[in-house]
């Protein structure tokens, strides 16, 4: 019968798990009677006792542990940048447009370590206005609260500097040879940065004098917005761009992917704003990097929505593209001073962002200046803002504030646009039309981005 073979079975697997099980029941209950003898003639080596860490090593592994990670968000914006700038503009320049950003990654980082942070960072070197410290990168010093071995603070550094000059690869795309844009990577990132830079950051005059830049709307985007500006005006408009007196908009190929850059350059900003705190332990400076953080996510938002709804009145239809760049406004804007203001002030300061920049569209095409990803209105104009919003709601002499942003960007508007006429002088700046109308990725790279 089938019942009767079930019990069987059950019975026989009783029996077999009962005759393994029981030695081992038997093995565990069983008190041993004597120690090996190997463990009781031998005595117990004593545990290794870990080095003791003092705060202030505490502190400093802590401080440049975060700069480094500051240091990584504010490379990755170099994704950011290549993607709204290739995004914003013709499909058949988008190598050209990625080949240049990740030139100014290169090529900066070699050109800033040999030469650029000597002459940002002199030191007892320099006379406030100009000086050199040292090739390369100089010897940690005694670890301490505070203080930056120079090799995570050269990562950070010339993060910023490449910054600066991918800037400008917007504001020239599909027409500048792409040797003429490696020359001018070299000199910003190399010479012009690192000078102006030096008067701020480096304790040089306008350090003296008072002038506050606290993560560089000044000293890196008004940099770069400015340089923009003066290559836009040599090279001149695209091929099409204005017609009849009249602007003809060149619309970009593909605003998801700019969107996505936008994103990215966000993120990023977090390693750049906070990251300038420069110190992380303690709760001073916790409390400043969590408002330095919130400060920049309320200027970016008030700065979208600022643009959407100027732009929508303007235009009869919300448009993307004045909220993407509104966003990047609020950022710029609050980039100088998101360490003095309060929550309501950073709101303020991205706000007014957000509504310059879609002037500053505007007013370059009254002027027929074709600057194809708006870099001059996001970076120049709002970084001037924020300088001198700085005066305004900081506490910080205003006389000063608007000293130190209108001499920097001029500096750099004026070098540049030396540089770059230079260039067309001998015939080296601007592609053939032919070039031009088939696209550089094909006439300077000799390759495709889509098939």
């Amino acid at each position: 019968m089938n019942w009767k073979h079930a019990l069987t079975g059950l019975t026989a697997s009783l029996v077999v798990v009962l005759a393994f099980s029981q030695p081992v029941l038997a093995f565990d209950e069983a008190e041993p009677t004597e120690k090996p003898v190997a463990e009781a003639t031998e005595e117990a080596a004593p545990a290794e006792e870990a080095p003791t860490l003092t705060m202030s090593e505490l502190y400093y592994a802590l401080d440049n542990s975060m700069l480094f990670l500051c240091a990584v968000l504010v490379l990755f914006m170099q994704a950011g940048f290549a993607m709204v700038e290739s995004g914003f503009n013709s499909s058949k320049n988008t190598i050209n447009i990625l080949f240049k950003n990740l030139m100014d990654v290169c090529v900066g980082v070699l050109v800033y370590y040999a030469v650029g942070y000597g002459l940002m960072y002199p030191g007892d070197s320099g006379n406030g206005y100009f000086g050199f410290g040292q090739f390369g990168i100089g010897s940690a010093g005694d670890p301490g609260p505070g203080v930056l071995n120079p090799q995570v603070d050269f990562l950070f550094q010339v993060a910023f500097a490449a910054t600066a000059a991918t800037i400008v690869s917007g504001a020239v795309a599909g027409r500048l040879k792409f040797s003429s844009y490696l020359i001018y990577s070299i000199i910003l990132t190399g010479i012009i940065y690192p000078i102006s830079g030096y008067w701020k950051w480096g304790g040089g005059w306008l350090d003296a004098m008072g002038f506050y830049d606290f993560a560089g709307s000044i000293v890196v985007h008004a940099v770069g917005g400015f340089a923009g500006l003066a290559g836009a005006i040599v090279l001149g408009p695209r091929i099409g761009r204005f017609k009849d007196g009249k602007s003809v908009p060149i619309p970009g190929h593909n605003i998801a992917q700019a969107t996505l850059g936008v994103f990215i350059l966000w993120v990023g900003w977090y390693g750049f704003n906070p990251g300038s705190q420069l110190a992380f332990a303690g709760s001073d400076n916790t409390n400043a990097v969590m408002l330095i953080a919130a400060n920049t996510t309320l200027a970016a938002a008030t700065g979208g929505v600022a643009a959407m709804i100027l732009g929508w009145i303007m235009f009869g239809k919300p448009d993307i593209s004045m909220a993407l760049n509104g966003v990047l406004a609020g950022l710029v804007g609050i980039t100088a001073n998101c360490d003095s203001v309060t929550n309501t002030e950073a709101i303020l300061i991205g706000g007014i962002a957000g509504l310059l920049v879609v002037f500053g569209i505007l007013a370059l095409e009254k002027l027929r200046i074709d600057d194809p990803v708006g870099a001059f209105p996001v970076h120049g104009l709002c970084g001037v803002w924020g300088g001198i919003a700085t005066g305004i709601f900081g506490d910080y002499d205003l006389g000063v504030q608007v000293l130190g942003s209108v001499v920097i960007p001029v500096y750099a508007f004026v070098t540049m646009f030396i540089l770059f006429l230079i260039l067309k002088v001998i015939g080296q700046l601007r592609v053939s039309e032919e070039d031009e109308l088939k696209g550089l990725d094909l006439s300077e790279h000799g390759m495709q981005a889509y098939h």
